[in-house]
């Protein structure tokens, strides 16, 4: 938060480790991993032996560059449902990093530019880059260059990453820059000349979307929870009551009422559902 929003972005900050209790007019309280991105968690509120879990924004699937995601077994769950669709079905990452790696060797004369989130979503993709055989140098905006240095500090391993100068723009040929997406069609990503353009989201899954992007190259890479995750996870819980909320709500409390579950929406003033970090 201090790096994203200042030192002074709050009064006061109290810090809790995953799995510690806190306790609030006997409501004991705690926080556990969401798999999100670093740092991210689920709370879980206890009251008299009744659970209420609240997953925030979650993912299920292995990521190294975050804590693993943990299954909380509760009475009633809250769960977002940013990709709450049965059409959205993550996926393999490695095969959509591939896409790229085969992509730059066909097309030798051009630079890859891949829109990122600067949190999350740049470090995550940096490490399937690295999983997947690729140890040149990776170009950075010089926004991402702030909270790749605190993974670093987190033991996290990105390998050999460079902030671009302006003065190599001209001089770059056949490289991978990551950038965020707002400056994809920008001053700063023209001066690259041509260049393929990329992005890393769950919303690539949408071809109308990339077409409006003008994305040659998709990649569907998502730090939520595809349909699949989040039945599962519901299932999983073994939670009574569903709350939906932050997308498509009412996919998911169709599909626990034909589970025979009691689901309902929520709806959260200001929640722009088009965000994904």
């Amino acid at each position: 938060m201090k790096i994203r929003y200042g030192e002074n972005c709050a009064e006061s900050f109290q810090i809790l480790d995953y799995g510690q209790k806190l306790l609030i007019d006997n409501i004991e309280i705690s926080l556990h991993p969401a798999g999100h991105i670093l740092g991210s968690a689920q709370i879980l509120i206890n009251k008299n032996g009744y659970k209420f879990a609240v997953t925030g924004d979650y993912k299920t699937k292995k990521d190294p560059t975050t804590n693993e995601f943990e299954l909380l077994k509760c009475n009633t769950l809250i769960t977002e449902a940013t990709f709450g669709l049965p059409i959205f079905k993550h996926p393999n990452p490695k095969d959509e990093i591939l896409k790229i790696l085969k992509s730059k060797k066909l097309n030798k004369e051009k630079n890859h530019l891949i829109g990122v989130y600067a949190l999350g979503k740049a470090q995550r993709l940096v490490k399937l880059f690295r999983e997947n055989g690729f140890d040149d140098i990776i170009y950075i905006h010089g926004s991402l260059e702030k909270i790749n240095n605190y993974y670093l500090t987190q033991g996290i391993k990105l390998g050999n990453l460079k902030k671009i100068n302006s003065k190599e723009f001209s001089k770059l040929k056949n490289e991978i820059i990551l950038a965020p997406p707002s400056a994809l069609r920008d001053r700063w990503s023209r001066k690259l000349g041509d260049v393929i353009l990329s992005k890393a989201s769950g919303w690539m899954n949408i071809k109308q979307r990339v077409k409006q992007s003008s994305i040659e190259v998709p990649l569907i890479i998502s730090d939520h929870s595809d349909w699949n995750e989040i039945t599962d996870t519901i299932k999983n819980t073994q939670a009574e009551n569903i709350w939906v909320t932050h997308g498509r709500e009412d996919g998911i409390v169709h599909w626990c009422k034909t589970q025979g579950l009691n689901s309902i929406p929520l709806a959260l003033v200001g929640r722009n559902e088009d965000s994904e970090l």
